[in-house]
């Protein structure tokens, strides 16, 4: 996922604005809210021109970049646009598995590793693409940070560890680390657990992280509080609407715990902080 920015003509309006244009480059699907369909709408809502290119369309999910050749072109476009454009931002999201299993062939983790996330300005792993990046196995929040100071040393400013296990079988932790111009901030959010298995969360945490950290002009901390807020009262109003219809959590499959993002716009738009980051 790319952020192009471009400042608008002078001759058409003299006050210092800025239009802020993504290319996003995710799967697609035509039922359901994974991948493109996750991102661009939050994205447009918060002020943001999107332009979507669709490594795959299927007709629900799940959907990501499951071929070395398709994400040698994703490779190919970002140094393109960095060369035209040294000031815009990539961020990418490893999506390559979770829960200790990849979900794409094994091939692709070389690419990640070793040629698109080194080029990233800001990388969203969850804590198994973590540790499939650093080659760090994550037990203790000290391996957390020693996984996230490997991928500094590779030259990417931010790293957020968007879930981890390291809270209880309630909470869950993300930790977010920024080492940017001499200044290192390190920060951690604890995040309650709903009783249901969601998806296209990973890509809907993506695109919040990137218009946050865009409007508040990379302050980590707020950035990761309002993309983590915003998430939650998505999920809440997924699962509340879902528990309207059946009544009861058990019988909940997957087509009621598509994202609620139409009715979920008011919490996209104007974050409620119920949670707070801290710095560590």
């Amino acid at each position: 996922m790319e952020n192009r920015q471009i400042i608008p003509n002078d001759n058409i309006n003299r006050h210092e604005l800025k239009c802020y244009k993504v290319l996003s480059i995710q799967s697609h699907v035509v039922s359901g809210y994974v991948g493109n369909k996750s991102a661009t709408f939050p994205l447009q809502i918060l002020g943001f021109e999107v332009d979507s290119i669709n490594s795959v369309q299927l007709s629900n999910h799940t959907g990501y970049v499951g071929s070395v050749s398709f994400l040698g072109k994703v490779l190919e476009v970002v140094k393109d646009l960095k060369e035209e454009n040294p000031d815009l931002m990539y961020v990418c999201d490893p999506v390559m598995g979770d829960n200790g299993k990849m979900y794409v062939p094994e091939d692709l983790l070389p690419v990640y590793r070793d040629q698109l996330t080194p080029l990233a300005d800001i990388v969203t792993p969850n804590q198994f693409e973590a540790e499939l990046l650093t080659g760090i196995k994550i037990n203790t929040r000290s391996d957390a940070v020693q996984a996230m100071e490997v991928l500094h040393m590779r030259g990417i400013p931010t790293v957020v560890i968007s879930s981890t296990e390291l809270g209880s079988d309630k909470v869950l932790i993300a930790l977010g680390s920024s080492n940017k111009n001499g200044k290192k901030i390190q920060i951690q959010l604890e995040i309650p657990q709903l009783p249901a298995v969601f998806t296209g969360t990973g890509d809907l945490f993506t695109a919040l992280l990137l218009a946050w950290m865009t409007r508040t002009q990379h302050d980590l901390k707020v950035a990761c509080e309002k993309t983590v807020n915003s998430l939650q009262d998505v999920l809440k109003t997924t699962y509340a609407h879902a528990k309207e219809i059946l009544g009861s959590e058990d019988k909940f499959n997957s087509e009621l715990l598509e994202l609620k993002l139409i009715q979920s716009r008011e919490f996209i738009e104007n974050p409620i902080m119920h949670i707070q980051a801290f710095i560590v």
